[in-house]
């Protein structure tokens, strides 16, 4: 049997974080990605690295204090989203808190208007 790779060690892990979370469900069969009312606010990317959008300041105190960065797709710096180290993403019980923070974010933000 092959040994299962990061990618999907992290993928069990961050369903595991979302399931923590009431109301909050996980879309997304190749990148797994969660959003509300049009906003995503949190995925993994093709290597397994969980990005998680947060607001201001929170996001400064985050990046310092788990000594991370801002999350990089396809080149591009994502200006709202953290990396979260996968020692916290391992975590549960701590990282759903974070989890939290950035749902009630994004529930702060006007909704997105669909295309019809």
């Amino acid at each position: 049997m092959p040994k299962p790779t990061i990618k999907i060690l992290n993928v069990d892990l961050y369903d595991k974080l979302i399931e923590s979370v009431c109301g909050i469900e996980r879309k997304g069969k190749t990148m797994p990605y969660i959003s509300v009312n049009g906003h995503m606010f949190s995925f993994l990317d093709k290597n397994g690295e969980m990005g998680l959008r947060l607001p201001q300041p929170e996001r400064d105190k985050f990046i310092k204090k788990y000594d991370t960065k801002l999350s990089v797709q396809h080149d591009k710096v994502m200006k709202e989203y953290v990396v979260v180290p996968y020692g916290l993403l391992s975590n549960t019980e701590k990282l759903k808190e974070y989890l939290k923070l950035s749902h009630d974010y994004i529930l702060s933000l006007k909704p997105k208007t669909t295309k019809s």
